[in-house]
């Protein structure tokens, strides 16, 4: 069971919850902050709703918030952009900082960070818009190919290639959404994800969870919206495989220098069980689909009470006695 923290509710203050923006996952962004602002609301945080894409960041000063929970996904809010206006208005924000929040929604970075620490990672090619050759990509990794932006989420632009015919679309397709596309092998086993709450030694991760959507294709229609994907939780892993799986992922949080929460999404190799880091998440969905929360309540943490530990673990890279 997660060890529950007294909090001072009174203590908060004022709070934004900040949803919407101007990215692809706009919509998952309300989802996610309209639950979140319930959550606060009903344990009696003086928690409001503020949607930077309709409002001026100066308002969150003029108005006297006090503190942010970012439940924005993608860019302007996922990227470190929303977290160094934070820091500049002296603000204290819920999850990674600016550099760990810029590198997370890098997936080139991020891979190139983790390669660095020795952590395993699908094998993978850059192309950059203006050289988006495709014809070498099956020979030089293989066939079926995962192909995605660098700098996006919730599946935005992310096409499975089984044949070579199917690439040039595939590429296209995800130039549409970033100037970098990654083209990476595809992993052929079990997905799953797993959470990780605190910062650095601190950190622990939460129960891994399993996937199962249909026809293996967890894209924004299973992940939102569809109550065919089955969330396994507990995962139903060998106990070894999980504690390896949680180990792995609290390490690649660590070199990130995650703060605050994320989640990781792995692949579980078939042939021999291998885990491979696929991405992390800073700013993690809190819809009714969403996966920490589930793994969340496996460990005795309900949805409430884990938006409000998010909420006062609240902090800026800079302490305020600096921005004095």
């Amino acid at each position: 069971m997660m060890e529950q923290m007294a909090i001072d509710v009174g203590a908060l203050g004022k709070v934004a919850v900040l949803m919407g923006g101007s990215s692809a996952e706009r919509p998952v962004s309300l989802m996610s902050g309209q639950g979140v602002l319930e959550a606060l609301c009903g344990q009696g945080v003086d928690a409001h709703a503020f949607d930077p894409s309709e409002r001026d960041l100066s308002d969150l000063k003029r108005e006297g918030f006090e503190r942010c929970f970012i439940a924005l996904h993608g860019r302007h809010g996922e990227d470190g952009t929303m977290q160094g206006a934070l820091e500049m208005l002296g603000i204290p924000y819920t999850g990674s900082g600016v550099m760990a929040s810029a590198i997370a929604m890098d997936k080139v970075m991020t891979k190139r960070l983790w390669q660095s620490a020795g952590l395993p990672v699908p094998r993978g090619v850059v192309l950059h818009r203006g050289a988006l050759a495709v014809d070498h990509l099956p020979d030089e990794l293989g066939l079926p190919l995962i192909v995605k932006p660098a700098r996006e989420g919730s599946s935005f632009g992310v096409t499975r290639v089984t044949e070579p015919g199917q690439l040039a679309a595939a590429v296209a397709l995800a130039a549409q959404y970033d100037s970098a596309v990654v083209c990476e092998e595809c992993i052929v086993g079990e997905e799953v994800t797993c959470a990780v709450l605190g910062e650095g030694a601190a950190a622990r991760s939460l129960p891994v969870i399993r996937i199962q959507a249909p026809g293996g294709n967890y894209d924004f229609e299973h992940k939102y919206h569809s109550d065919d994907t089955r969330y396994l939780c507990p995962s139903g892993l060998p106990e070894a495989e999980e504690t390896n799986i949680q180990h792995l992922v609290v390490q690649a949080y660590r070199v990130l220098g995650c703060r605050g929460w994320g989640r990781a999404d792995i692949m579980i190799r078939a042939r021999d069980r291998q885990p491979f880091l696929l991405e992390m998440n800073t700013s993690p969905g809190m819809t009714s689909h969403s996966l920490v929360p589930k793994s969340a309540q496996a460990v005795g943490l309900s949805y409430e009470a884990l938006c409000l530990r998010l909420l006062a673990a609240a902090t800026l890279d800079t302490p305020p006695r600096l921005l004095a």
